[in-house]
């Protein structure tokens, strides 16, 4: 069902033979006597070639009652829409309970593929907390196209491939062995620590990089120790990134690493130099970019090792080969926009079908402090570290509020409010904005949170567990209050806001939907909707049973936005 505002679109558009997708701003009357709706005539005075006051009476003239709206009048240059609000709230409201976990989803498939390269950690490192950006924004895109009806590969392009795999065999070489290293046990951060402790001593001895390079290059070509070093290392890490992922939520549909694009990049390159894109500057392969006055695209260095720009490349064509897709996301920081623009640039010249279907979805860094974390400083926050903390302070908090829940419903949801706290923070704003970590707010049960609306989920739960769940024969015309019409119109906007989302690639407009839905739904029960059953003041079992159908229907629009986002929704805390 679409939302009222989009009945009112569509009337207008209808009216005035306007394309779909014209833009109808639609604003309030200056008193609410007048309508439920007003829409200035301005906008469309120039195309239209008339004046706004002929226009309003245009609309009028072709407007039929239906898709809940009710009737529209002219008041000068606006036109003011009337909402059936009966008739619109049963048909919403059937729709809700009808559908369940599928509202708000897409009716048919959209027909269309989206490839979106998420989390894409490095082997041989923990995954850290600034992790949880690519990773849960990626995360929520995938839930969010799904709910679109796109087909959707969710893939992790691990980085085990480059120079940085050469520096921790070398480190390896230099201390692993010799000095005992037992990987079976914590293995990660041992493998962390000597990438770390190389990087360090690399300031005092620079000759350490031609060892690293050495050992890149043993690796390229298939010399047996390197191999055998570098497997153990990938499933070492591959083990501890799905325990991980696992306590998030997150599976992928498809897991390449950059290694698995070896034998793939000499045709790429190959393919670039034979269509003439290519040059050598100072021994190294480059395209160059200087008429879109970017520096020339890194293809292979002078020693013949490959870059990342290689790899992406090869990657993309070998993922259009394999998904056809409509739509490629890179979901990675806004620190690699010139590394895209670059590749991206570079696909448009060679001229492959789908360059002009890639996209960089940039976001902001995470700080502590005002200090981004770094994996080679070796100053890095870990995530899985993050979440155990999350959880055992929500527990605390469960402990003291509900201490007769037993300890391991506790400890359960604890975990899901704990890291539904972490992911809400995250999502909760512009992804483009630099996220400062704040571990008093992001876990406070009031504001701008997760557990808000977590907690408002399980509110509504109790109250239909004390009101008893069957609302048969329940009758939406008796919600007639104004806070209960605010509560139904943002019910009907869930759709439209995923479309948002995934239009721009934004889950904060799913994030901050949950937030209104809550909002809305603690001002209606406020103004005299209290326990037991919401029938304090309803006069009557009738009116009390509308309402309780009104609260169900909040509270399957919550877990479903919630879930868009990879946040659970607890019936109790």
């Amino acid at each position: 069902m679409k939302s009222i505002h989009d009945a009112v679109r569509a009337a207008v558009r209808a009216a005035l033979d306007l394309p779909p997708g014209a833009d109808v701003q639609i604003g309030s009357p200056p008193d609410p006597a007048m309508g439920d709706f007003a829409v200035p005539m301005f906008p469309f005075a120039k195309v239209l070639r008339s004046a706004p006051q002929g226009i309003a009476q245009r609309v009028v003239a072709a407007f039929v009652p239906g898709g809940g709206l009710a009737s529209a009048a002219a008041a000068g240059p606006y036109v003011n829409f009337r909402v059936d609000r009966a008739s619109f709230t049963a048909a919403l409201l059937a729709e809700i309970d009808a559908q369940g976990d599928a509202y708000g989803h897409a009716a048919e498939p959209a027909g269309k593929t989206v490839v979106i390269d998420f989390s894409s950690p490095n082997i041989s490192k923990h995954l850290a907390y600034h992790h949880i950006r690519s990773t849960m924004i990626g995360n929520a895109l995938c839930r969010i196209h799904r709910a679109l009806g796109w087909r959707v590969v969710g893939f992790n392009f691990l980085g085990d491939w480059g120079t940085t795999h050469g520096m921790l065999l070398a480190a390896w070489d230099l201390w692993g062995e010799a000095e005992g290293v037992d990987l079976a046990a914590d293995g990660v951060s041992k493998l962390n620590d000597l990438y770390v402790r190389f990087r360090a001593a690399l300031k005092d001895d620079p000759a350490l990089e031609d060892v690293a390079r050495d050992w890149f290059s043993r690796l390229e070509t298939g010399d047996t120790v390197a191999r055998e070093r570098w497997s153990l290392f990938r499933e070492i890490s591959l083990a501890e990134f799905e325990e991980v992922y696992a306590r998030l939520g997150v599976t992928f549909d498809a897991v390449f690493g950059e290694s698995f694009y070896e034998d793939r990049m000499a045709p790429v390159v190959a393919d670039l130099e034979t269509k003439g894109l290519t040059s050598v500057s100072d021994g190294a392969l480059v395209v160059d970019l200087a008429e879109l006055k970017m520096p020339p695209c890194l293809l292979r260095k002078q020693d013949g090792a490959t870059l990342y720009a290689t790899r992406d490349i090869a990657s993309a064509v070998h993922r259009y080969e394999e998904f056809a897709f409509d739509r490629a996301l890179y979901v990675v920081d806004k620190g690699q926009t010139l590394h895209f623009k670059q590749w991206f640039a570079v696909a448009r010249k060679a001229g492959y079908p789908f360059a002009e279907n890639l996209e960089h979805v940039a976001f902001g860094q995470i700080r502590f402090g005002g200090r981004k974390t770094s994996t080679r400083g070796g100053n890095v926050v870990l995530l899985h570290e993050v979440l155990q903390s999350a959880a055992d302070e929500i527990a605390a908090v469960i402990a003291e509020k509900n201490p007769e829940m037993d300890a391991a419903r506790r400890d359960e949801v604890a975990r899901q409010v704990g890291y539904g706290a972490i992911v809400f923070a995250d999502l909760s704003r512009e992804r483009a904005r630099d996220v400062e970590f704040d571990w008093d707010r992001l876990l406070s049960f009031e504001g701008d949170t997760g557990p808000y609306c977590q907690y408002q989920h399980a509110r509504i739960a109790s109250i239909i567990r004390k009101a008893g769940s069957d609302t048969t024969g329940a009758d939406p015309s008796l919600l007639t209050t104004e806070a209960e019409w605010q509560v139904v119109l943002l019910l009907s906007q869930l759709g439209g806001r995923i479309a948002q989302a995934g239009a721009r690639n934004e889950p904060h407009w799913i994030a901050g939907y949950a937030l209104d839905l809550c909002r809305a739904f603690s001002a209606w029960y406020s103004q005299g909707n209290k326990e037991p059953a919401l029938k304090v003041n309803c006069g009557d079992a009738a009116t009390a049973r509308a309402r309780l159908s009104l609260a169900r229907a909040v509270q399957q629009t919550l877990r479903n936005a919630l879930d868009l986002i990879g946040v659970a929704a607890p019936t109790e805390m």
